[in-house]
């Protein structure tokens, strides 16, 4: 059983945890058996956020009465003190506690530091001495506010993208926090699909000693393939690096990562799966992507506006409108009978 410290915090759990963003997609009930037999079988850190419309009322729901045993880590996505303090109350009712593990600043733009104007700092910091927060941390996908994050000393734990699509500024990354005594957790460690062997996933990121990974699960068979793995981790070895590096040829580069920072869309394009659809097609059964549904989605696209609101949004700086045109194209082709060009 493989244990990670999230850096200064002393918070120690086994390296496998359930990000909780997918099961606001199910019912109440199946959620909070979902959650009831993770932490059963021997998970113990669950990742949260305030705009995850109701997985944090099902996860108050599902732990209450046993929180001591648990860590939760949630998010706010506030731009000023006084939105900080409402979404705090919220998470704390929702969560049904009176502390929240690690509380994270949600993706923002700039890192939130004491005297920057915006006072989410300071009110971190209160809410720290009050209790009601047991460690500060904050989320991102822009490198430079990442990097910014962890040289600042004002954070316990940064949550980043990585998996075994990183780039050589995402492996620094890693390394400074680990340097900094600053836990990483890792977020898109499927890198939000693409990914489809979740042992090769595993066995990239258990090199990683002060790497926490985070897994989306919204299905009982997802929860059951990273449970295995408690007991028997999978190894690196000649088949799983031959996966990844078959991936890495074919993933590296431009490609959309199914954040969903550039939505929504003035007409309705749904960005985060429509622009990186040409991949989905490669490697996920077709027939799924080519309902009469996905086919009026993906239809969508001619009506782009080219406004510029997706590009300016992506934390990744794709040319989003350019994305959705050639996955467009290659849409088409396929319903045509011709393979992706």
């Amino acid at each position: 059983m493989a244990k990670v410290t999230l850096g200064s915090t002393g918070i120690t759990v086994e390296k496998n945890s359930f990000g909780a963003l997918p099961i606001q997609r199910i019912s109440r009930q199946e959620a909070v058996r979902l959650l009831r037999k993770a932490y059963e079988n021997g998970i113990t850190f669950f990742d949260t956020a305030r705009w995850y419309t109701d997985s944090e009322e099902k996860l108050g729901e599902a732990f209450e009465g046993i929180r001591e045993g648990l860590f939760i880590a949630t998010k706010t996505g506030a731009a000023t003190a006084e939105q900080f303090w409402k979404d705090l109350e919220t998470s704390l009712h929702n969560l049904r506690t009176d502390y929240i593990d690690i509380y994270q600043f949600h993706n923002p733009a700039f890192c939130p530091k004491p005297g920057d104007g915006t006072g989410l700092y300071e009110a971190m910091l209160e809410a720290k001495s009050k209790g009601y927060v047991r460690h500060i941390g904050i989320t991102n996908h822009r490198l430079n506010v990442a990097m910014e994050a962890v040289q600042s000393g004002l954070y316990e734990t940064l949550q980043f993208p990585f998996c075994y699509l990183a780039t050589e500024k995402d492996l620094e990354l890693v390394k400074a926090c680990g340097d900094a005594d600053m836990g990483f957790i890792a977020m898109k460690a499927l890198s939000g699909g693409l990914i489809s062997n979740s042992a090769a996933a595993y066995a990239y990121l258990a090199q990683f000693e002060n790497v926490l990974p985070i897994w989306g699960i919204q299905r009982e068979k997802e929860l059951d393939e990273f449970l295995s793995y408690i007991d028997n981790p999978p190894a690196m070895n000649e088949e799983l690096s031959a996966v990844i590096e078959k991936d890495r040829k074919e993933l590296l580069g431009d490609f959309c990562r199914g954040c969903g920072y550039c939505m929504p869309c003035p007409v309705g394009i749904e960005i985060n799966n429509a622009a990186r659809m040409s991949l989905m097609l490669r490697r996920a059964p077709s027939k799924s992507w080519l309902t009469p549904e996905w086919q009026e989605k993906m239809k969508l696209i001619e009506k782009c506006l080219h406004c510029g609101k997706c590009k300016g949004k992506c934390p990744y700086g794709l040319d989003t409108p350019s994305l959705l045109e050639k996955n467009y194209q290659d849409y088409r082709e396929v319903l045509a009978g011709k393979p992706i060009s």
